[in-house]
């Protein structure tokens, strides 16, 4: 059975820092692109930042360039996301997601909220 399952999201005050983990099962994870999207309320799910398998990842979006890195362990099939300097605009649920040809797995979704 095919599980992502996402953790380390909660309630911060601006500034603050968050690393949300997503740990995978059920499938091969070295094998598979992996990615961060999130979804505010009353908006569209986008994309964070998404890694190859072998470690290399695409520019992060400007809004959130200098503070979000991903990250994975193939050992752990964990893939994360470093937040820093976290603002209320960074308030969302956070999703990963797993592609590989036209498999295409999504995790549940962990909260995070930035608010003073």
């Amino acid at each position: 059975q095919v599980q992502l399952v996402e953790s380390g999201g909660g309630f911060v005050q601006p500034g603050a820092s968050l690393r949300l983990s997503c740990v995978a099962s059920g499938f091969t994870f070295s094998g598979y692109a992996m990615s961060w999207h999130r979804q505010a309320p009353g908006k569209e799910r986008e994309l964070v930042a998404s890694i190859g398998t072998r470690g290399s990842s695409t520019p992060i979006a400007d809004s959130m360039k200098g503070r979000f890195t991903i990250s994975r362990d193939n050992v752990k099939s964990t893939v994360y996301l470093q937040m820093n300097s976290l603002k209320p605009e960074d308030t969302a649920v956070y999703y990963c997601r797993a592609v590989r040809g036209a498999s295409n797995y999504w995790g549940q979704g962990t909260q995070v909220t930035v608010s003073s």
